[in-house]
């Protein structure tokens, strides 16, 4: 495992290549694995309102999760790049076609109903790197950090590949901590 002592520019980039380096057949049975796993979190059959995310650049792919979240009838959100740089979550219905927003990434169009992040069950966010206490290396941008800061309302899921764990993340005062991890290996609980 990398030293925790590297940077996280360092970090990042070391986990990101273990990331993309899961062959095809690697990253959907991790995706398999991880929907499996989510039927386990405290909440998960009563829970209404959940947050995704499209995958890139080797995350784990939330296809199966989403699959599972529509069977039983959950209404799904995807994260939306809103002015300012400032994170929100608009309502992701099955036929409705998705932008692109100036990341490349496919997100609902501007007219998609929104869900503030409190009102949110649980949001699951994707993840270069994580650790037991429920530290997340996210991509860089700090977006999630910003939009989950101070908030109590939902559940905090990271969804990794297992061999993206690391001992230690580095973290900084702003960073939002992870309630769980659910990993192709298993889900883990991160706080006391």
């Amino acid at each position: 495992m990398p030293d925790a002592n590297l940077s996280k520019a360092q970090l990042r980039s070391t986990l990101r290549y273990r990331r993309q380096a899961l062959s095809a057949d690697q990253q959907h049975l991790a995706a398999q694995e991880v929907s499996g796993h989510i039927t386990e979190l405290p909440g998960w059959a009563t829970a209404q309102r959940i947050a995704l995310y499209l995958p890139a650049d080797g995350e784990i792919d939330t296809v199966p999760l989403s699959e599972l979240g529509r069977a039983q009838h959950k209404q799904l959100f995807l994260p939306v790049i809103e002015a300012g740089d400032s994170l929100g979550f608009a309502e992701w219905l099955p036929d409705c076609p998705l932008c692109t927003n100036r990341f490349g990434i496919p997100e609902p169009p501007a007219q998609a109903n929104r869900c503030p992040a409190e009102d949110l069950d649980i949001v699951f966010l994707p993840l270069v790197g994580w650790d037991l206490q429920g530290g997340r290396l996210g991509m860089g941008g700090g977006f999630y950090d910003r939009a989950l800061a101070g908030i109590a309302g939902p559940l905090l899921v990271g969804l990794a590949h297992a061999n993206q764990q690391v001992d230690c993340i580095p973290r900084e005062a702003w960073d939002i901590s992870m309630d769980f991890i659910a990993s192709d290996a298993a889900l883990h609980c991160c706080k006391e």
